[in-house]
């Protein structure tokens, strides 16, 4: 059975995804873009569109050419946006960072999607550059001064030259996700992917530019860069970016600039239910709010609603659907329950199928969700086996369970294996596979257990060689990796349960764990 969107088509301009967004920009020439919500920086769409091209011919003077790769690795902040409108007008493939990641992090990632620059914040231009000097990268700029350092700025004040002319189905964006499950993967997403869901969005969510948008989410995450920062630049809206989210900096932000809509993950959600300073501030101008990237907790969702006044509701998507594949419309948002993520967006179909069989399963039982659409990636970069594993005769397997209830979709489980923490994603393989660098740990397993704050976190399973402390090896961990993969619990045991073909049976481990008291 396949279900399908009551908006059957949309039109997708056959447009670069810089071409999209800043097609207004003439007409809004000396209106906000962006301001930085901390230091009071702002960008006017004339500038946005300006900056970008004289920066994007530097990169190309620098020799960024078509097809080269950029990494770019910064919290939020308006240079931010032209420096990923510079990449891609310069017909470069933006690859952004998690500015939290260690060099060693950040590396890999370098080297695997062969990127010839790095463009970062001063305040991790260091580490970035550690990292180049790895997959032996040489070329990099920062988004302000640092001695020792080239300026992007400079880049800015290139004189103005002709860009190349660049196809809608090029690649523009090669974010990192590890999809249902194993090591972190280059998701190759085209212009025409980006445009696709910018304006599926649109069609459902009606921003304007009388909107204003605070970005306390992080542009480097797949719902920061298209759900606010792009959606809110082809509306013609004012994004008030935040380098990080402070839940009394949020708060004023939205008291201060009148924000409009809200854009939450569950943390923040948790935050607004139980925090005792929301009522010290005035959030009257904002009244619906979008909650995605990790499900929401109805009760929490109930608590936030009371105390604000806004109405919460969640989307679903993923990095691989460039994201969104569903969402609660504007003029649904009264009557669709919590737990709900909504209506498929438009010119998309999903199908719910049992994982073992992949036949279809009758409505209203739950199943693996498979979706199909224009956002849909190309696939892996350089992965064939995962991709072909993923995406099957069209149909991307999200690797989550799913239930229709007529139009609306509720996201009831996981098939994937991979952890949420904070919205973030934690793949287990990954962190086996460093525990089993470690001289005194013979086998390893990491599953997903409830956290008070973080929705879910790891918690290992090991088997050990010689004793060791649990939190001398959850230190050793946290030094390897960033903060939000650290492991929060250890529990040693004489063997890792597994199938007879070896892989690991992490349900029974999760059963046996029994209580989540230690988790930190």
């Amino acid at each position: 059975m396949i279900y399908r969107s009551r908006i059957a088509s949309i039109d997708i301009p056959a447009v670069t995804m810089p071409e999209h967004v800043l097609a207004g920009a003439a007409s809004r020439d000396g209106k906000p873009a962006l301001i930085d919500g901390e230091t009071g920086e702002r960008l006017t769409y004339g500038e946005l569109d300006a900056l970008s091209a004289r920066a994007a011919a530097g990169l190309r003077a620098r020799g960024i050419g078509t097809g080269d790769v950029v990494a770019l690795a910064s919290h939020n902040q308006p240079m931010y946006a032209v420096a990923v409108l510079a990449i891609l007008r310069a017909g470069a493939i933006l690859t952004p960072l998690n500015p939290a990641w260690t060099a060693a992090e950040m590396a890999k990632q370098l080297g695997d999607s062969n990127a010839k620059a790095t463009i970062a914040s001063t305040d991790i231009a260091a580490k970035v550059a550690l990292a180049g000097d790895h997959s032996r990268l040489k070329t990099h700029l920062v988004l302000g001064e640092r001695e020792g350092f080239t300026s992007f700025h400079t880049l800015c004040a290139t004189a103005p030259a002709p860009l190349p002319r660049i196809e809608p189905d090029a690649l523009a964006v090669l974010p990192y996700s590890s999809g249902t499950t194993g090591a972190s993967k280059g998701v190759m997403l085209s212009h025409r992917n980006i445009v696709a869901n910018l304006q599926q969005l649109r069609a459902g969510w009606r921003l304007t530019e009388s909107d204003v948008l605070c970005a306390a989410l992080p542009f480097f995450h797949i719902y920061g860069f298209t759900i606010i920062l792009n959606s809110a630049l082809l509306a013609g809206a004012t994004v008030i970016t935040l380098p990080r989210f402070d839940l009394r900096t949020y708060l004023r932000t939205v008291q201060d600039y009148r924000v409009t809509r809200g854009h939450f993950a569950p943390p923040v959600v948790l935050a607004l239910a139980h925090s005792s300073d929301v009522a010290e501030y005035d959030l009257s101008s904002m009244t619906i709010a979008l909650s995605g990237a990790a499900p929401l907790d109805e009760e929490a969702v109930a608590r936030a609603q009371d105390r604000t006044g806004v109405v919460i509701r969640q989307g679903y998507g993923m990095t691989e659907a460039s994201p969104g594949t569903h969402m609660v419309y504007d003029e649904d948002f009264a009557d669709t329950p919590a737990g709900f993520v909504g209506r498929l967006m438009p010119a998309t179909e999903a199908r719910i199928v049992d994982p073992a069989t992949e036949d279809d399963v009758p409505p209203g039982n739950p199943g693996e969700l498979w979706v199909r659409g224009p956002q849909i990636m190309r696939g892996y970069l350089g992965n064939q086996d995962p991709t072909d594993a993923t995406i099957v005769d069209g149909w991307l397997r999200t690797g989550d369970i799913a239930v229709a209830h007529g139009e609306n979709f509720a996201i009831v489980d996981r098939l994937k294996e991979l952890i949420k923490y904070k919205g973030y994603q934690v793949a287990p393989a990954e962190l086996e596979a460093l525990l089993l660098t470690h001289p005194h740990v013979r086998d390893a397993a990491v599953v997903a257990m409830p956290h008070s704050t973080g929705g879910e976190a790891p918690r290992a399973f090991v088997v050990t060689t010689e004793p060791i402390g649990g939190d001398e090896l959850m230190t050793w961990v946290a030094s390897q990796v960033a903060p939000y993969k650290k492991i929060r619990a250890v529990t040693f045991v004489d063997a890792i349960p597994k199938s007879p073909a070896g892989k690991i049976l992490r349900r029974v481990l999760k059963d046996a764990a029994g209580s989540t008291s230690g988790l930190r």
